[in-house]
């Protein structure tokens, strides 16, 4: 085995999108927030690549580590490659944080256009794919995004039961890979779980856009964190700082946003008219990629509950695959409208159907919408299978364990 390759649990979900890939003249990047296991993906790719290539000659570079710093740039990433292929042999190129190297794009687009190595490569920041780069790579990459644990993941990574407690955990922990080799206690988790929030923040957010109001960043993280799941706009975070004494304009805080979200931190969802489909420009939610990493931020409070319920079904649905929107209909709100190859679901989220009221509210949105495709209301009640007027009641833990 490959010396690189580090002890992992495969990723089914991943590897299935992935493999396809395998050996087919375009650049493959994994994409996501730090620590959400890109790397382990790369390991997992490396695998594959063993069982059907045997004498395939494997080059891998992890710009995390002190070895590999003299490569810097485009020239130096190009010169590196060229001296350890093999010729006559199947050659694949594995880097790690590929976007530590200056103009990477560049030597990757050459290595490409010569057909003389298989790419992977990781990469957490979104804006490398974006403005300049993807026209120098247009139509020569696949991006594949990661995600953190799943919930069936999070309950085999950990060696857990399926259970209500064990739920409560993963909404309290989030699904950072890394978790599993700790005890899931809150002071040993939520400390190690600070230090990935500061490397996270300070490496591809602060340091990449150059921020220097770091103290006004903290403050935007936390009202986020604080308001997951409400309809935000630039103007009422503005307002909200004016009366706490400080100034900032919404061209600011509209451009930490942008960083935020290109690290892959949060993410932002828009909402749509079920109507005439438009796309409103204003008002819109923001989820972070780790719940672990937001309960960090602020504390774990259970009053927090519809939140997290919310966050973790969005997180679900983005990772199945969907395009995800928050859907209005006059004055009422669906939580969620997810598309993928035509089909859509529709989402309402609530802690429990306490009364009656409530049951109105979340159902009644749902039966105004007129098509037939599915519906489902996700609450924390622990039951199966009932449906209303054809919408499906679904509790969390059965949602979680899905697949559409």
């Amino acid at each position: 085995m490959n010396p690189n390759i580090k002890p992992h649990i495969k990723r089914n979900i991943y590897i299935d999108r992935a493999s396809p890939f395998l050996g087919k003249n375009l650049i493959k990047i994994f994409t996501g927030q730090r620590r959400t296991g890109k790397s382990y993906m790369l390991f997992q790719i490396m695998d594959l690549v063993e069982k059907s290539h045997p004498s395939a000659n494997i080059i891998y570079i992890d710009k995390d580590v002190h070895d590999f710093d003299f490569i810097r740039t485009d020239k130096d990433l190009t010169g590196y490659v060229e001296k350890n292929l093999e010729p006559g042999k199947g050659n694949f190129l594995f880097i790690d944080e590929v976007q530590e190297i200056e103009r990477f794009e560049k030597a990757l687009r050459s290595l490409l256009v010569k057909g003389k190595v298989d790419i992977w490569c990781t990469g957490s920041n979104s804006s490398m794919l974006s403005g300049d780069l993807s026209t120098v790579l247009s139509g020569r990459y696949i991006e594949i995004r990661i995600h953190g644990l799943s919930y069936t993941e999070f309950l085999l990574f950990h060696k857990l039961a399926d259970s209500g407690d064990n739920l409560g955990k993963y909404l309290k922990y989030g699904g950072l890979p890394n978790l599993m080799v700790f005890p899931l206690s809150d002071q040993v988790v939520f400390d190690y779980l600070k230090t990935i929030n500061a490397t996270v923040l300070l490496k591809d957010v602060v340091a990449r856009y150059n921020i220097r109001n770091v103290n006004f960043l903290e403050n935007l993280i936390r009202f986020l964190a604080d308001s997951t799941g409400s309809l935000i706009s630039t103007k009422r975070i503005s307002d909200y700082l004016k009366s706490q004494k400080v100034v900032i304009s919404p061209v600011i805080i509209s451009n930490y946003l942008s960083y935020l979200a290109s690290a892959y931190y949060i993410t932002r969802v828009p909402r749509s008219d079920l109507q005439g489909k438009k796309i409103f420009e204003t008002g819109e939610k923001y989820y972070f990629e780790d719940l672990g990493l937001r309960n960090a931020i602020i504390g774990y409070n259970p009053q927090d509950i519809n939140k997290l319920i919310e966050n973790t079904v969005f997180l679900q649905m983005i990772r199945m695959g969907f395009n995800v929107c928050v859907g209005k209909s006059g004055d009422k709100e669906i939580d969620f409208v997810c598309e993928r190859q035509g089909e859509k679901i529709y989402i309402q989220c609530a802690y429990l159907l306490a009364d009656e009221q409530t049951i109105q509210r979340e159902f009644g949105n749902l039966l105004l919408i007129k098509d037939n495709y599915p519906k489902f209301v996700v609450t924390l009640d622990d039951f199966r299978g009932n449906t209303y007027q054809g919408i499906i009641h679904s509790s969390l833990r059965d949602f979680l364990q899905k697949t559409f």
